[in-house]
């Protein structure tokens, strides 16, 4: 079923698939199918979990590919030809650093965002591989403003809550853990309550450097309620999200004004 976008709303799908490990080429072909499959459902959008040509690699000196190189590239060719934008996870080189980035590819084939993690998983060597970013970043998508973040990033509220007056939805991808998925449950929706938009978080499935990954992916809006659902026979999950929506909560329930309104 394909479902007309209108102005300030856009449909967005959860491209949830195993990644592969350190297998690129395989990863991004079943990418290829997600993005025809998401673009068949009538999605305007379609959000791919962290570092996904990849797994959650720390060898980066032989996977981390520039902002030009042929993951990018492959992704910017596939953006073009469903017309589709994408957000994807990808380890790349920066300015002679490594970085965990998540990049936003336009239907015209260009990269209109691309945001450095900010928080890094110690605790996997990733703080001794890649060098963290310092900067919230916006994308308008259909007159939807979404901000973006990867995976350990969720863990900190004080992130989402710098960008939250300015965005109507939360982007978080990731390569969480399934020893942990209680918390990767509990933190996205927390997200979306705490920050009063959509968030929209995408965690990759499969098996990848001896560690378990069960996905999750989900679409929760303002009231921290799931709104995704499977699209017919697409064999994707999507749903639809607005700016008006996240306006209506905001204004019924002000909890931005209790922010402020503290005594003397």
């Amino acid at each position: 079923m394909t479902i007309p976008s209108t102005s300030g709303s856009l449909v967005v799908a959860l491209g949830e698939y195993d990644t592969r490990w350190h297998d690129p080429k395989a990863s991004l072909s079943s990418a290829r199918e997600i993005a025809h499959r998401a673009r068949s459902a009538g999605a305007d959008l379609l959000v791919l979990p962290e570092m996904c040509t990849t797994g959650f690699t720390m060898e980066a000196d032989e996977f981390a590919e520039p902002v030009d190189g042929a993951s990018a590239q492959a992704f910017r060719r596939l953006a073009a030809d469903e017309k589709l934008w994408i957000v994807a996870g990808l380890s790349m080189r920066k300015e002679g650093q490594f970085v965990n980035s998540a990049l936003a590819f336009s239907p015209d084939g260009s990269i209109a965002a691309s945001y450095d993690k900010q928080r890094l998983f110690g605790f996997a060597s990733e703080t001794s591989v890649y060098s963290a970013g310092n900067k919230a970043c916006i994308v308008s998508v259909g007159g939807v403003a979404l901000g973006l973040f990867v995976c350990f990033d969720l863990r900190f509220p004080e992130l989402f809550r710098e960008v939250a007056p300015e965005v109507d939805g939360l982007i978080v991808i990731a390569n969480w853990p399934a020893a942990r998925q209680q918390h990767w449950e509990i933190l996205t929706q927390a997200r979306a309550i705490e920050n009063q938009c959509y968030l929209i978080g995408v965690n990759r499935i499969g098996e990848g450097g001896g560690l378990s990954y069960e996905g999750g992916s989900v679409i929760l809006d303002p009231w921290g309620e799931r709104i995704d659902t499977p699209a017919g026979s697409a064999g994707v999950r999507t749903a639809r999200i607005s700016h008006r929506a996240v306006v209506e909560v905001r204004n019924k329930f002000p909890l931005g004004l209790s922010r402020t309104n503290r005594p003397d």
